[in-house]
């Protein structure tokens, strides 16, 4: 009776650890499945990644491509080279259109100075019985309105602008007119720092101004 408790005995003790390793098994199968599981979503989700990168690539090379007018091949790297040469073309040629517009414009200014700044030498002022005039009036808090007749000789009213820019005065709303052997300038003028100008002051700078430029 002793020796069939202890066969039983034996017996159930094998199948309690072969239970025991089976049950371990699955729990390492199904941890190893969860795993694989895993590895593969987080790899499709790099491979989507990367699909989609590669496809915005494609998707900006024919855009670049079709914005370039001469592709020397097809590939990737081609293209982008001849683009980089192409935008290299496209600054030079936009420095170059600068400078030219920055000659005309210095071209036309001294045009406009000599022909304003020019007389015939045949009208005279004082033969049409203009006077020499300056007149000075505060309008609006630091501004004052100015009236100048004076004689038209060459470089006169450039000089006139130097001799107020020297001053700290600036011109606003500025008109000037040659007639009959004289400027008219009429402006509104202002102090560079804002501070208040005098007129009866403003009036004897100016005509000092006139009489000696």
């Amino acid at each position: 009776m002793e020796y069939e408790d202890e066969d039983w005995l034996c017996v159930t003790m094998e199948e309690f650890s072969l239970a025991t390793e089976n049950g371990s098994c699955k729990r390492k199968m199904s941890k190893k499945s969860s795993y694989d599981d895993d590895t593969r979503e987080f790899k499709s989700k790099n491979l989507e990644t990367e699909r989609r990168r590669r496809e915005k690539l494609s998707s900006r090379l024919l855009i670049l491509r079709s914005l370039v007018p001469i592709i020397t091949n097809m590939n990737k790297a081609t293209i982008i080279e001849d683009a980089i040469t192409y935008i290299k073309k496209l600054q030079d040629k936009v420095e170059s259109l600068s400078q030219e517009l920055r000659q005309m414009e210095a071209t036309s200014e001294e045009t406009a100075e000599t022909k304003m700044d020019d007389t015939d030498g045949v009208e005279d002022m004082n033969n049409w019985g203009i006077e020499a005039e300056v007149r000075v009036a505060q309008i609006d808090g630091s501004k004052l309105w100015v009236k100048i007749i004076f004689e038209k000789k060459r470089g006169r009213f450039r000089k006139l602008l130097e001799a107020l820019n020297n001053f700290g005065i600036e011109l606003i709303d500025t008109n000037l007119t040659t007639t009959k052997g004289a400027f008219l300038l009429t402006s509104c003028i202002q102090d560079k720092d804002g501070e208040r100008l005098a007129v009866h002051q403003t009036k004897n700078l100016l005509q000092d101004i006139i009489s000696d430029i």
